[in-house]
């Protein structure tokens, strides 16, 4: 750690000395660059800053430890000698978690998709209440929602859901709410009272840039049709509907939101950049996770991660063992105490090596 710390610690202080010194002017593209760097390594540099100030405390007590006779003062002393070094391996355990390998994703924007899985209308009704939930969680934490494609059910759940969020570290923020969703509850249709149960999926996609993914016109198809939509009012007499397939991957991609065809092209290409930059992302490491296992998952669509339980008023997630009993609350979108506790725990595996 020591050698990495202090090679960090050397680039942050040259960063800071050109920012002050005048010699590139403020605001400008490398001006801005640096700075960005600079901010970024500046947690880890602080923290340093303090290991050194108790190291050199500690160091001052012990040599003061040395000379002195009075027996009162030499207690003090070593008390200031514990004293640092607890400090400095609380410091060290605070510099190992700055220096993990930052998730290169983390300050993107995302793009999330929501459908409704086993348990027909229930399982479209509950999809429907999980876009509420971020809905909640969103306009909390001032991240921005845009809807690119909707499809809708009479009883006014939801068959599928596509929508972008921006914001400041919006994927890192939700992307651990990958997976299946499972509920247990009785469902307002049910006139025996039995519980039932029923699954919604849940994909965070990071949103890619137009150099992340290369997308050859000989490899899409699009298609123009007319939107629909359950209820009739989002229906257009004209084409502005766009589906995007992406011929190699077989990926399909709908956007019926706007009433213009441009704008519904955009927000599709924008989603069809993000699942192939996922796809082929998944395909890089697909052989490394099958030799790991990691404490909070990798957000495969597949593998339940969370049950709701209305009877019991219980969320509990099973990737870490945590049950929450404010069912009302989570669903009105305060899941940060389950968020932050994923965020905890894929630290806490990474630190200890992220191995089985």
């Amino acid at each position: 750690m020591n050698g990495k710390i202090e090679e960090i610690y050397s680039r942050y202080i040259t960063l800071t000395e050109k920012l002050s010194d005048g010699s590139l002017p403020a605001g400008g593209a490398e001006w801005t660059q640096i700075a960005k760097e600079q901010s970024e390594l500046a947690p880890a540099a602080a923290a340093y800053e303090q290991y050194l100030k108790c190291e050199r405390d500690m160091q001052q007590a012990q040599e003061a430890l040395k000379s002195e006779g009075d027996a009162q003062m030499r207690e003090l002393f070593g008390e200031e000698v514990y004293s640092c070094k607890k400090k400095m391996a609380e410091i060290a355990e605070e510099i190992k978690a700055l220096l993990l390998p930052k998730d290169k994703n983390d300050d993107r924007n995302c793009i999330m998709e929501i459908r409704g899985g086993a348990g027909g209308e229930e399982a479209a009704l509950f999809a429907a209440e999980l876009y509420r939930m971020y809905l909640g969680y969103c306009e909390k934490h001032r991240l921005r929602v845009e809807v690119v494609d909707e499809n809708d059910t009479e009883l006014g759940g939801i068959k599928e859901i596509v929508f972008n969020v921006t914001g400041k570290d919006a994927y890192k923020q939700l992307k651990f709410e990958s997976g299946v969703h499972r509920v247990q509850r009785v469902p307002e249709t049910e006139s025996q009272g039995r519980v039932h149960t029923s699954t919604a999926t849940v994909a965070v996609l990071p949103e890619a840039e137009d150099v992340d993914v290369e997308i050859r016109d000989e490899d899409i198809r699009v298609d123009v049709y007319r939107s629909s939509g359950a209820g009739g009012q989002k229906v257009n007499k004209t084409e502005t509907a766009i589906r995007i397939t992406h011929i190699p991957t077989g990926i399909v991609v709908t956007c019926q939101d706007e009433r213009s065809q441009l704008k519904n092209k955009d927000k599709a290409f924008k989603v069809l950049r993000s699942r192939l930059y996922d796809y082929y992302s998944g395909i890089k490491t697909s052989e490394q996770d099958m030799r790991r296992k990691s404490l909070v998952g990798r957000g495969d669509r597949s593998e339940r991660i969370r049950t709701y339980n209305f009877p019991q008023g219980r969320v509990t997630d099973h990737r870490i063992g945590l049950s929450l009993f404010n069912i009302e609350g989570f669903m009105a979108g305060d899941i940060d105490e389950m968020t932050t506790a994923l965020a905890v725990a894929e630290r806490e595996r990474l630190l200890s090596g992220g191995e089985d």
